[in-house]
């Protein structure tokens, strides 16, 4: 018994002494424990595993001997057989959308999600963090921890620290590889140009310029900011980790309704909230997309693998349509013309299946037509079915030519991967494209009628809201796992060096919204409030019906309304499924070692971690002189779902069973309600609606990064206010460097 405690300490202290973990180690681990495991599992998961307890579990591990401990034994044959014909191996990049690689992956989900207990989870996510490729392996893992019973309050690392190569410049990863090969020798000269700072703990912090005018290519570039912004691409990545396009609906948690829906939901308010970016930055309408003609603006992602293998390039007038992609262009086209001639008919027919599409809660069958499969297979078959969604069909005619099966070994293109898909143009472009369906389908559904949106005895008196102001900071974020470790560090498990990269990031201050809300009653309720333009990037305004589905959702929430005057007031900070910055997990691990109280410390400081969207891009950037915005609030009755505890909302339930993206399906009305359908002007406007004028203010601040780049790369730039047009060198390509003067040093300049 004294052995185990040891066990058991050491594991909480962090991985220092005796090499071997028994089963009763394992099984008496509770949830801090289990987070640890978990936190060490997933760190420098391109090296070999340090963790010697966690070594030793994934080389003893017999899975095959053991088939008893999973509840499906057709699970581990299948993996069996899976080995024994080959895998993709280590350093090798993983995606989705290859189908061999889709099936070896949800094979490894499904040895994990179906092992009986938390003690064989862990011995089979040490035997394949041995073996497996480390892509996989954090894929098939993630998935497991997020549909598990028994991982409910574990936290994941956020993929930029897991895999900074899809977060961080290359650029940026090459200074750091330079540093660690260098030992730290610092280049004075150079720092200060590249930005690299040491403190006085051996953290060495690399800019990430945003200023770089290399990295701009087109306008579209203006919005890097936000579409690589990494706790967005986080959001994405981790919507799809909790709903994958290949799960069947019998892996989600209950409170896991409508998830077609909410997926169809989720991709139109990115759509929305990427077109209010644009119009922060002057830019019109996003552009339609058509396989006929050529992508006018090209797009650099700046990314470079791991295995030193760069993310294709995508240049300006790129043409679509070749000779070795016309049949999958084909099937895109044929697809979306079934999915097309379904909706306008108002059903369709699948295996045998006929499927209604003329009802509100059809969208489900919408969604997943769109979005996944449509199968008539035993729902508690294990069979990995290998299949593709429209999106990822359009994505195989755009980069990979996923539909060739000998395409095994790859580079993905950025639109393959989902923590980086949302970074190129063309997403939403194809967003925009597959959102026209959804369109189609709510024009078959009556507009909604007075009686719809009128909410008897309850009036909205005033909405207050505080000045919005934007502004940009600076973010450090942990890249310390994309440099690989020395022999030494290997053995002390951690890094002596770490890197941080600094990035310039979307923000805006606090404020507040007041509605003043009167009653005839006490009642419960639901209040919606969206943020949304009123003019285009011409400054003309935007007719209702144009402009609804530009409209974000800010918050919505329940709320008790009492007879006489209600005064309801939300915080930014307050609203629906928002999640601050996320604590680097370096400090998580030690906070976790340290704390009593781990339910406590999940809801307070790591409320929606996984699946909230980041705070600070809940306005998007506006304008210096305030960019015109709409703001739309609107007070329903509550018409709760059949079959759900309304306790599902109370933070101080002693479970950790709380999925808070679920709490705004609680209502029956539609996601998006009252602007997911064609509007009829003359009975929409009711007493519980109000539509309010804000303006969106962009405070301009100067950062070091600009002045640095200013002072070093722009100071002799702009020479043609210094050149006469009858000079004789004016058109001579050495007149760009006539006042450079080579042999000055730049600390002198």
């Amino acid at each position: 018994m004294r052995a185990v405690l040891l066990v058991i300490a050491c594991l909480a202290a962090g991985a220092m002494a005796r090499p071997e973990m028994d089963d009763t180690t394992i099984t008496t681990m509770d949830i801090k424990q289990r987070q640890l495991v978990i936190l060490k599992l997933l760190n420098h998961v391109m090296e070999p595993l340090m963790y010697k307890d966690l070594e030793d579990i994934g080389k003893n591990f017999k899975f095959e001997e053991n088939t008893n401990l999973f509840v499906k034994t057709d699970v581990v044959k299948t993996f069996v057989k899976m080995l024994k014909v080959g895998v993709l191996p280590r350093g090798e990049i993983f995606t989705l959308h290859i189908d061999r690689q889709l099936k070896e992956v949800v094979t490894m989900f499904h040895m994990l999600y179906y092992a009986k207990d938390f003690t064989t989870f862990i011995k089979t996510a040490c035997w394949m963090r041995l073996n497996l490729n480390e892509g996989m392996f954090v894929y098939a893992l993630t998935v497991a921890v997020r549909h598990r019973d028994d991982c409910k309050g574990i936290i994941l690392p956020p993929p930029y620290e897991i895999y900074p190569y899809y977060f961080v410049r290359a650029d940026v990863i090459q200074k750091a590889y330079l540093l660690k090969m260098k030992k730290g020798l610092l280049d004075l000269k150079l720092c200060d140009f590249y930005g690299i700072k040491k403190t006085d703990k051996d953290v060495y912090i690399i800019d990430e310029n945003v200023y770089d005018k290399r990295v701009y290519l087109c306008d579209e570039d203006k919005l890097r900011y936000f579409t690589e912004d990494i706790d967005l691409n986080t959001y994405y990545y981790y919507f799809h980790v909790d709903y994958p396009f290949w799960m069947k609906d019998t892996f989600m948690d209950k409170l896991k309704m409508r998830r077609f829906e909410l997926t169809v939901y989720m991709y139109q308010q990115i759509l929305a909230r990427y077109y209010l970016e644009r119009l922060s930055n002057g830019l019109g309408r996003i552009r339609e997309f058509s396989w006929d003609k050529t992508i006018k603006k090209g797009y650099w992602p700046w990314l470079k693998l791991h295995n030193g293998v760069e993310f294709p390039v995508r240049f300006d007038n790129y043409v679509i349509a070749h000779d070795y992609n016309r049949d999958v262009i084909r099937l895109c086209d044929e697809y979306e013309k079934i999915i097309r001639a379904a909706i306008i008919k108002g059903y369709i027919e699948i295996n045998g299946l006929r499927l209604e599409l003329t009802k509100t809660e059809d969208i489900e069958v919408l969604g997943k037509l769109i979005f996944g499969k449509i199968d008539k297979l035993d729902i508690d078959r294990t069979v990995v079915d290998s299949y593709r969604y429209l999106l990822i069909v359009m994505k195989a005619a755009l980069g990979l030519d996923t539909f060739h099966s000998d395409k095994y070994f790859v580079v993905p293109s950025i639109l393959d991967t989902y923590q980086t898909a949302l970074r190129d143009p063309v997403f939403y472009m194809l967003q925009k494209r597959i959102i026209d369906l959804v369109c189609l389908f709510k024009l078959r559904l009556p507009t909604y009628t007075k009686e719809d949106l009128f909410f008897s005895g309850v009036k909205i008196d005033n909405v207050v809201v505080d000045k919005l102001v934007t502004y940009f900071d600076d973010y450090l974020m942990d890249m310390t796992n994309a440099v690989f470790l020395t022999e030494d560090e290997l053995k002390k498990t951690k890094s002596d060096m770490k890197f941080l990269v600094r990035k310039r990031r979307l923000n805006h201050q606090a404020f507040k919204l007041t509605v003043d809300v009167v009653s005839d009653k006490t009642v419960d309720c639901v209040v919606r409030v969206f943020l949304g333009p009123k003019k285009d990037h011409m400054g003309r305004l935007i007719d209702i019906n144009i402009n609804r589905l530009n409209f974000v959702e800010l918050d919505t929430f329940l709320y008790k309304l009492t007879t006489g005057k209600n005064t309801i007031v939300r915080n930014s900070y307050d609203m629906h499924n928002l999640v601050r910055d996320r604590m680097m997990t370096r400090d998580l691990m030690k906070k976790v070692e340290s704390i009593t109280d781990m339910r406590d410390f999940l809801i307070k400081d790591l409320r929606n971690y996984h699946t909230g969207f980041p705070t600070r891009l809940l306005l998007p950037k506006g304008w210096v002189g305030g960019l015109d915005m709409i703001l739309y609030v609107i007070v329903t009755p509550l018409k709760l779902v059949d079959n759900v505890d309304i306790n599902v909302l109370d933070v101080n339930r002693k479970d950790l069973m709380v999925d808070f993206r679920s709490t705004v399906l609680l209502d029956k009305m539609p996601l998006g309600f009252p602007f997911d359908r064609r509007i009829d002007i003359a009975d929409f406007f009711t007493p519980n609606m109000k539509f309010v004028d804000v303006k969106i203010f962009h405070k301009k601040l100067t950062c070091d990064m600009k002045t640095r780049w200013n002072r070093w790369v722009l100071k002799n730039y702009d020479r043609v206010e210094w050149t006469h047009l009858d000079d004789n060198t004016y058109f001579v390509d050495t007149d760009l460097d006539r006042k450079v003067d080579r042999n000055l040093d730049l600390i002198d300049v």
